[in-house]
């Protein structure tokens, strides 16, 4: 009697699974889990309330004009129908998209280099000549957002991000997510500080309520009350915090003022802010409409050469940041490493929603959201239905800019306490990566101390010295600081440039020679111990699989999105041991 496999190696079919119940079982979080009604509204708000942390953080340094509002609506619009396209056709993991530091420094790097001198429309429209200012160069800041997007799709359609990753194992992955995590800590302190009293609070609570309730309290509330960590501690943190202001007599800083009193930011902050008034950093009072619906700007995009570069950084940097994304958000769900071909689609999806931002109005384009990834985590929930239906209220709130206002007057003290917790998540993911290399090697030891190190030095160093590069060509100068500002794109090209061209062999690197696919695999790869094949995880639509394998689609563009057809194989399971227990039986009852 014979059975289909769909295996590449054999050899696994003969072995029994591991039972996820069993010692040494890895029970993986069910992505095609769907929550019930009651239950999904509030975990898809928590990934709402994490999402709204980062656009208010991005949104309110770069935007300083009145009707802010509109603008946050619109990066939500855009952050939901690409939430929506990921979780369907990119990635499929269960992921929220979101602006992040990538469009963030090279955007204000692109904001310190204007001049606030007359600039044409270069052709891109029939308007005078119009007086760009220097704190808010709001189209070209779309320019750079569209060119990102671009950069982003070409990345995705060519295969170099599934490629890249495919050749990153453990002692890449490990420095790249350690620095993801530690690129916002200056960040959160900035919002913490505000008021560190409501910061420590929040973080107490988000500690108390997703790991040490179950030692005190052995309810079935505990699971609840975990899965909702993050919206039970952002809810009851702000209800003090609004008791405090009205009766307390506390007063809650904007975040201009946070940043023009606070030394350690660069120039390129404080630039930006003097040039603004204080109170127009902070969501004003002035009537918003309820109902509001984003139409494209009346106004193209800038492209001018300054924009084209800092397009072109960001975009670079968000595509590597988005993978680090897609290994945080595998590893917690307990599942494997995407495949080439989840990571080319997601990419793919990231630069569609940044082009579609950049045309709808947005400052900022989008990428896998970081802090949303690490949720799962402390949630340990990964429903992709909940993700959807986040990207649903997203898509609400975009049209209502009454509903964004109200949903963004979340304090900063709590999105930089919601901010602090998420992202040590993703530091604790890429240390647990070290397991599977040898890290008593000596060549590990330098070239991870040298990585991170240098990744966390050297950046800072280039955003304290602005004026080092100077190239003559304002254009190569911007593109030059904004990667050498970046540190997620300083780790990943300098980790993977160690791993790739310092000698040690396959065990020291964590890689292991598979005999089944005849490729070298990384340890951390190996599918030993998750409770489910990662097919249903990342395989796309069946119609969207029948569309990529259209003869006009299938080398382009979708040649890198395509799953790569695997040889159905007919394993014929050994009869022999039965056969001979029968007989053995037949012969000792005669």
């Amino acid at each position: 009697m014979g059975k289909t496999c769909r295996c590449k190696n054999l050899s696994a079919c003969a072995e029994e699974p591991l039972d996820p119940n069993k010692a040494g079982g890895i029970k993986s979080l069910d992505v095609d889990y769907k929550p019930s009604l009651l239950l999904n509204i509030p975990l898809a708000l928590q990934h709402v309330l994490v999402q709204s942390s980062l656009c208010v953080l991005v949104v309110s340094v770069l935007i300083h004009e009145v009707h802010k509002e509109k603008v946050v609506a619109h990066v939500l619009m855009n952050s939901g129908i690409s939430t929506l396209l990921q979780s369907w056709i990119g990635s499929r993991l269960p992921l929220i998209q979101a602006p992040s530091l990538d469009f963030l420094i090279p955007a204000m790097t692109l904001i310190s280099a204007q001049t606030g001198t007359h600039v044409s429309c270069r052709g891109q429209c029939t308007e005078p000549e119009e007086t760009v200012a220097p704190a808010h160069p709001i189209r070209e800041l779309r320019g750079m957002t569209l060119v990102t997007g671009m950069v982003q799709l070409a990345v995705g359609l060519t295969g170099l991000g599934g490629f890249a990753l495919g050749r990153s194992g453990p002692l890449v992955l490990a420095p790249l997510l350690c620095i993801l995590g530690f690129s916002i800590y200056r960040e959160a302190a900035l919002l913490c500080s505000d008021h560190w009293g409501m910061a420590a609070l929040a973080v107490v609570l988000l500690v108390i309520l997703s790991q040490h309730l179950h030692s005190f309290l052995r309810m079935s509330l505990f699971p609840i009350c975990r899965k909702l960590s993050v919206l039970l501690s952002v809810t009851v943190t702000w209800a003090v915090c609004v008791a405090l202001v009205k009766w307390g007599g506390v007063h809650l800083t904007s975040l201009a003022q946070i940043l023009s009193s606070e030394q350690i930011i660069n120039d390129t902050f404080i630039r930006s802010i003097n040039t603004s008034h204080p109170s127009d950093m902070s969501f004003s009072n002035h009537p918003v409409p309820w109902l509001d619906f984003p139409l494209p700007a009346s106004a193209l995009p800038l492209l001018s050469g300054k924009s084209i570069a800092a397009g072109v950084a960001g975009g670079l940097s968000a595509s590597i940041s988005s993978l680090a994304v897609y290994v945080v958000a595998a590893r917690l769900l307990k599942t494997s490493v995407p495949p080439a071909h989840a990571c080319n689609r997601g990419l793919c999806v990231d630069g569609l929603g940044s082009v579609l931002a950049g045309l709808m109005g947005a400052p900022v384009g989008l990428c896998s959201s970081v802090p949303n990834a690490c949720i799962i985590g402390l949630s340990q929930s990964g429903s992709r239905s909940t993700v959807q239906f986040a990207g649903v209220l997203l898509v609400i709130l975009g049209v209502s800019p009454q509903l964004a206002q109200m949903f963004c007057s979340v304090p900063l003290v709590i999105h930089g306490a919601v901010l602090s917790v998420a992202y040590t998540l993703a530091i604790a993911t890429g240390i647990t990566y070290f397991q599977h290399a040898n890290v008593d090697s000596g060549r590990n030891i330098f070239n991870i101390g040298f990585t991170v190190f240098m990744s966390l030095a050297l950046p800072r160093w280039f955003r304290l010295h602005s004026s080092f590069i100077q190239t003559g060509a304002p254009s190569v100068d911007v593109f030059l600081q904004c990667l050498l500002t970046l540190p997620v794109f300083f780790v990943g090209v300098l980790a993977f440039f160690l791993e790739h061209t310092v000698s040690g062999t396959l065990s020291e690197r964590g890689l292991a020679w598979h005999e089944g696919t005849k490729k070298i695999e990384s340890l951390a790869d190996q599918q030993q111990g998750y409770s489910h094949s990662p097919d249903s995880v990342y395989d796309p639509h069946p119609l969207i699989i029948k569309l990529m394998d259209l003869p006009g689609f299938r080398t382009v563009p979708f040649c890198a999105c395509r799953i790569n057809p695997v040889e159905e194989v007919t394993v014929t399971v050994p009869e022999m041991s039965s056969l001979l227990s029968d007989r053995d039986a037949g012969v000792g009852t005669s």
